[in-house]
């Protein structure tokens, strides 16, 4: 356990305007990760649960970034001209000062329907290796129902004063329109990280058949944990203590196998790529290039979770990028009319002798297929040139040339 310091920062919205946020982070040692926090319809970044869940991962090492949404607490704008889309678009705003002031997230958690946003930002985040929900709605619309009577008014009016959770909100009639367009199922089925369900089967709020609903649509690595008889809004601490202490031993599994707990591993140079097990399968690795993180794995059928593009097609990949990019600086070089140029790719093994146009006649060999769509009004001429182009790239000159990888053990 180590003292907890919370510091207010600002940073700007998807919609331009400004929203108040807080870091809670411990005051010494490293930081094991970064967390981004959602709270509940109704709530705000200084709700109890917000609070003591943040504060108390906190204290356990992983810095967590919890903030108003757009019309909500200390931000500016207003609620009722905001949607559930706006908020999972602030979620994703959030994450990007992260990364540009300190470190993308590799956690998401959301209470509430904070919960059913941090699922639907998720694919937007490259970091994030796990996501938490408590109390989350399987579908963003169920919010409609706890509106009552006021759908009504809100539709025949464009907006309506709600009284939810002891608030006085004013909900406009593009939200309800926006939430209902979000099949937030069918995207956790491709959420592609860790997942965790919180949620009491006392939840008067969100039923528990939403918690089972999430489960079901989620691959593995996935987990559920009863929140007993805890309330909605985890008013009571303990309920909220207790959430902060499951959060930290499952987040520190995803964390630690992904080489962040306590250490984010040596920082790469231009050029340089790192690839460490994720956690998120038996083959699932991260990829981190310059800024940006990818994931890798294998096919279900070769032991793998299907997470991520295997490694060769990522070899076709940067063979693929590397051509298009090598023809389209050659066209705007040469001042060729060439609108749009695509790359098709395909890797297998082959005997020697049963490939007409290779250089080698005996044995197995490794064969790239490569298709390229030129689109414009080019000449033969012109066209048979960019072929030629093609095979200059350098990802194709690498793979084609004498290539030596030399291997050691790291410091």
């Amino acid at each position: 356990m180590t003292e907890v310091v919370t510091e207010e920062v600002e940073f700007t919205g998807s919609e331009g305007h400004t929203l108040s946020a807080r870091i809670d982070r411990p005051r010494e040692g490293s930081i094991t990760g970064w967390a981004l926090f959602a709270h509940c319809f109704t709530c705000g970044k200084d709700f109890i649960a917000a609070r003591q869940i943040s504060r108390a991962l906190a204290n356990r090492g992983l810095a967590v970034l919890r903030f108003d949404f757009t019309g909500l607490g200390a931000s500016d704008g207003e609620f009722a001209a905001t949607t559930f889309s706006s908020n999972v678009a602030d979620l994703v705003a959030g994450a990007d000062w992260l990364r540009k002031n300190h470190s993308g997230p590799r956690v998401l958690i959301g209470h509430s329907l904070g919960g059913a946003a941090v699922l639907a930002a998720a694919g937007e985040i490259p970091e994030v290796t796990a996501v938490a929900t408590i109390g989350a709605p399987a579908d963003p619309a169920h919010v409609r129902r706890q509106l009552g009577d006021a759908v009504d008014e809100i539709e025949e009016g464009g907006s309506a004063e709600v009284e939810l959770g002891g608030r006085s909100l004013r909900v406009g009639r593009d939200f309800l329109d926006d939430i209902e367009r979000w099949d937030l199922v069918r995207r956790v089925g491709r959420l592609g990280r860790a997942l965790l369900v919180l949620h009491s089967p006392l939840d008067h709020v969100v039923a528990i058949e939403h918690a089972r609903r999430l489960f079901e649509a989620a691959k593995h690595p996935k987990s559920f944990i009863s929140l007993d008889d805890a309330d909605h809004l985890l008013t009571e601490s303990a309920d909220a203590e207790y959430v902060a202490t499951v959060l930290d031993a499952w987040v520190g599994r995803y964390l630690g196998r992904a080489g962040s707990a306590g250490r984010e591993g040596p920082l790469l140079q231009s050029g340089e790529v790192r690839v460490a097990e994720n956690g998120l399968g038996h083959l699932a690795q991260d990829v981190h290039a310059g800024g940006h993180r990818i994931l890798a794995d294998e096919p279900r059928e070769q032991g793998g979770g299907d997470t991520g593009p295997a490694p060769y097609d990522y070899l076709l990949a940067a063979l693929g990028a590397c051509t298009s990019m090598t023809l389209r600086m050659y066209a705007d070089y040469k001042d060729l009319p060439l609108r749009h140029v695509s790359v098709q790719l395909r890797h297998e093994r082959v005997h020697a002798e049963d490939c007409e146009n290779c250089e080698h006649k005996s044995g197995r060999l490794a064969l790239i297929h490569r298709r390229i769509s030129l689109q414009g009004d080019l000449s033969e001429a012109q066209r048979q040139r960019m072929l030629e182009i093609a095979d200059r790239c350098p990802v194709h000159r690498t793979l084609k040339g004498q290539l030596e990888i030399h291997t050691r053990e790291s410091d």
